[in-house]
Parts: C-alpha cells; sequence; structure tokens
C-alpha cells in the first residue's frame, strides 16, 4: 500500500483516507492479522491514481458483442436484459481518485480480504461448511485524491478480467437520465450515524448501495433522494456476512490511544474490586442478568439448567456468567469515558456512551434479520478494609 518514496522518506507521511474496522474481532483475528485480511483496514493515498469513471454506453449489444467488449483491456459493466440483449458500460480511467475493492476473494484485484464474521461462541471450524454469503467481488471504495478527500461506495467489484456482470436475475433498471443501475444478489448496506461519531451520536437508518452508488430503502429499489453514498466518519457497511465501520482519518485522531484504554483498566484494578468472600478479583467475571462483578469461582452453579446459568451470590439473580474482556478497539468508541459497561453476552468492557450507542444500532444478522446488541452496568465491590 505505501509507495517506494513513502518507505524511502518516513518522515513524508503518506495521506490517509481513513480505516474499515471489522466488527466481531476487538481488534485482531483469531487466526492472525495477515495479509491483505486483516481485522482493521488503513486507506492510503496510491502513489498512482487507480480509480475509473463511467465513459462509453453500448446498448443492445448480443452476448457475443457484449463478451468482446468486456474483453477489452478496460474495466466495464454488464447488464444482462435477457437472452439477447445485453447492456455494456465502459469505464475509464480517472485520474483524480483511488479505487478500493473489497470482497471474499483473494484474486489481486481485491484489496481487503472480507470472510464471514464467526460468532464468539463458535470456531472457524464449526462454520467451515456454511456456505459464505459474502461476495467473491462485494464492494469498492472511491476516495477522491484531493481534500477534502471523499470517499464513496459503489457495491459490486471488478473481476480480474476488470468486468461486472449483473444476469439476468439481478434486479436493474434504467435510470430517469437514460444511464444503467441495479442491485446485487446479497446486496451491500450502509448506515450513516446522525451528529457524527460522538458521544452525542445516534444511529441513522440501513440502506442499500446500487451498483453505480445510488441509495435505496431495503429491497425497494426506491430511491432515496436526500441520501448519498458518501461515507462519513462512523458510517456502518454491511456486506451479508460481515459488517465494517468506517472512520475517517480525522474521526481516528480523535479516538482513546491504547495507552489510555489501558490507563483506565489499571485505575479500575487500583481500586481493588473484590469478591464475596475477600479474595482480590484476578479473573474478573459477571452475573449478566445484575451487573454483579466476582472474582472467578465454579462454586453456584445451576446443574438444573445444564451449567449455563449461576445464581449471583449477591442479588440471588440467575444468569449467564461470563469473564470481562477490555474493548481494545479503539475505533469502536464514541467517547474516551471510564469502561463502567460490557455488552451482553460477550462481556467486552468499554465506556457507557459507547455501550449506549451500539445497543441502538440493529446489526445486520445473517440475510433477513436484524439484531441489537445489550449492555449492563458492571457492580464492583469495593474493598473490605
Amino acid at each position: 500500500m505505501f509507495s517506494p518514496d513513502q518507505e524511502n522518506h518516513p518522515s513524508k507521511a503518506p495521506v490517509k483516507y481513513g480505516e474499515l474496522i471489522v466488527l466481531g474481532y476487538n481488534g485482531s483475528l483469531p487466526n492472525g492479522d495477515r495479509g491483505r485480511r486483516k481485522s482493521r483496514f488503513a486507506l492510503f493515498k496510491r502513489p498512482k491514481a487507480n480509480g475509473v469513471k463511467p465513459s462509453t454506453v453500448h446498448i443492445a449489444c448480443t452476448p457475443q458483442a457484449a463478451k468482446a467488449i468486456s474483453n477489452k483491456d478496460q474495466h466495464s459493466i454488464s447488464y444482462t436484459l435477457s437472452r439477447a440483449q445485453t447492456v455494456v458500460v465502459e469505464y475509464t480511467h480517472d485520474s483524480n481518485t483511488d479505487m478500493f475493492q473489497i470482497g471474499r476473494s483473494t484474486e489481486s484485484p481485491i484489496d481487503f480480504v472480507v470472510t464471514d464474521t464467526v460468532p464468539g461462541s463458535q470456531s472457524n471450524s464449526d462454520t467451515q461448511s456454511v456456505q459464505s454469503t459474502i461476495s467473491r467481488f462485494a464492494c469498492r471504495i472511491i476516495c477522491e485524491r484531493n481534500p477534502p478527500f471523499t470517499a464513496r461506495i459503489y457495491a459490486a467489484g471488478f473481476d480480474s478480467s476488470k468486468n461486472i456482470f449483473l444476469g439476468e436475475k439481478a434486479a436493474k433498471w434504467k435510470t430517469s437520465d437514460g444511464q444503467m443501475d441495479g442491485l446485487t444478489t446479497n446486496g451491500v448496506l450502509v448506515m450513516h450515524p446522525r451528529n457524527g461519531f460522538t458521544e452525542d451520536s445516534k444511529p441513522g437508518i440501513w440502506r442499500e448501495i446500487s451498483v453505480c452508488g445510488n441509495v435505496f430503502s431495503l429491497r425497494e429499489t426506491r430511491s432515496v433522494e436526500i441520501e448519498t453514498n458518501q461515507l462519513q466518519d462512523g458510517s456502518l457497511i454491511d456486506l451479508c456476512g460481515a459488517t465494517l465501520l468506517w472512520r475517517t482519518a480525522e474521526g481516528l485522531s480523535h479516538t482513546p490511544t491504547v495507552k489510555h484504554l489501558e490507563a483506565l483498566r489499571q485505575e479500575i484494578n487500583a481500586a481493588r474490586p473484590q469478591c464475596p468472600v475477600g479474595f482480590n478479583t484476578l479473573q474478573p467475571w459477571v452475573y449478566l442478568n445484575c451487573g454483579h462483578v466476582h472474582g472467578y469461582h465454579n462454586w453456584g452453579n445451576k446443574e438444573e439448567r445444564d451449567g449455563k446459568d449461576r445464581e449471583c451470590p449477591m442479588c440471588r439473580s440467575v444468569g449467564p456468567y461470563v469473564p470481562l474482556w477490555l474493548g481494545c478497539e479503539a475505533g469502536f468508541y464514541v467517547d474516551a469515558g471510564p469502561p463502567t459497561h460490557a455488552f451482553s453476552p460477550c462481556g467486552h468492557v468499554c465506556s457507557e456512551k459507547t455501550t449506549a450507542y451500539w445497543s441502538q444500532i440493529p446489526l445486520p444478522h445473517g440475510t433477513h434479520t436484524f439484531h441489537a446488541a445489550c449492555y449492563i452496568r458492571l457492580i464492583f465491590q469495593g474493598p473490605l478494609d
């Protein structure tokens, strides 16, 4: 991603457009962040522009003619209207933009390889037999090379032949200005937050992005005139199997640092929260129904509940008992407050305003449903002396 000049002159910082952070991994993938498959992807200005923009339109092509056009050494999008008719839109080089492509494929046109997010309760081996719902060439992001470095998202990515194909079954249509547009099979959804990505943020509405970057209400193919495909700080991108958070370079400059998060953790530890019998909480676990934090213990197990629930010795409520983990992905934080709350059922700890914000967002779950995250306030035991 870095040019030779940037590597030889580290003092000259490369222009950073922003970062994409994969939800569900808290800063690292189970098998390590390697190559193009990572838990977060930084988009830097390329040494040479590789963006493209639409140019020539070939209408009423036969499939054979469309294939001949697509085989030319330039990008194109083919819209198959019927077995006898295909519209091909050729794309030409755009010296003012950089293009980044995201998808499941490991082929060279993909900059960032994304695979289905594995739920915390499962392992990769549990889900290998399940067919992925993420497209091989899922989407592309076009960033302007000049300030303010606007980033826009488009459904579908160009394959190794520099082509995008929308088959007969894909939703497609001609726009009012005579241009072709369409939606991909599984869809690319985007949600822009309201009031930026701060402690005052409110979630927006999930929309679907078309191949040409137009915005539509979910699968009703009705254009939403007042909204755009321009990514904002805190925009969420769903690829039907993995959800990405877009943070701008400016937004990331205001996030808490890892050192700050570690200081907050040490501050809580310094308060010496203790478990009921007076021992230091070396392994802090929490009862998710009530929020009481205790040192790990194996008593109080409800055998009749298959060992999944525990009875809190403080308030007698029965529910899941899980370890606490500090949320280390600073890009998810909307403020720099103390880690006083935790998500349920995973036990990741972060600030109150951060948990409150994410709990309002219905995150895509599978191909048809949305689930919101729950959170609890942590109740620590004070020192006994």
